[in-house]
């Protein structure tokens, strides 16, 4: 029986480590990357059949990543990766197109049961917070409300680098953009975030893990 193709994001080497020692018994692990722009080149080069990503990663985070990859490739199955249970988390990653949310400290438990689910189209919610999940969908709570859906994905990217430190200049330089079109970001981020300040925006940055706290 052929075994399925797996590829692996996350950006702590330990924490991967663990992972691929769980994966490898049960599946080909194809790859390991650390961030989420390595993650889509990855998935674009191997075209594994399930990808585990961490939520948290440098560059695009794994929802991030997530969305676009569902744009090349509509069927992709994703499995969702990390530390947080909370709700809002699990339903942006649902609502982005994952097929599975796994808490890091159920995967030894849980990982390998939610590739083989996603591998053939299935949800698999991690057991700690499935019944929130079920109820919020069920009670139809709008996750679009989520203010990160308002932001674009150039704004992530800026607002990542601005809570990381960055002046205008240097995510200009990174960015190959002007320092005036980061000026315009950050106060259009501001005002569709209904925030007056930098500080504020940094706050929102670190709230909704846009930037690594």
């Amino acid at each position: 029986m052929k075994r399925l193709r797996v590829l692996l994001a996350d950006d702590h080497r330990i924490v991967a480590e663990g992972l691929k020692a769980l994966l490898e018994p049960e599946f080909e692990l194809v790859g390991i990357v650390e961030d989420g722009f390595a993650l889509l080149e990855a998935a674009a080069e191997k075209k594994p059949d399930v990808i585990v990503t961490d939520i948290s990663m440098p560059g695009l985070n794994g929802i991030e990543a997530l969305e676009e990859l569902k744009k090349e490739n509509p069927d992709v199955h994703i499995v969702c990766l990390t530390m947080h249970r909370d709700l809002a988390y699990a339903r942006r990653a649902l609502d982005a197109g994952a097929l599975g949310y796994v808490l890091k400290h159920s995967a030894p438990e849980e990982l390998v049961m939610a590739v083989r689910a996603a591998a053939i189209g299935h949800t698999f919610v991690t057991s700690a917070i499935a019944g929130e999940v079920l109820q919020s969908i069920q009670s139809g709570d709008d996750a679009a409300a989520d203010p990160i859906h308002k932001l674009t994905l150039r704004q992530r990217e800026i607002l990542r680098l601005l809570a990381d430190g960055g002046s205008a200049k240097e995510i200009a330089r990174r960015l190959e953009i002007s320092p005036r079109t980061v000026e315009f970001h950050k106060y259009t981020m501001m005002e569709t975030l209904g925030v007056s300040s930098s500080a504020e925006l940094i706050r929102f940055a670190l709230k909704y893990q846009i930037a690594d706290s």
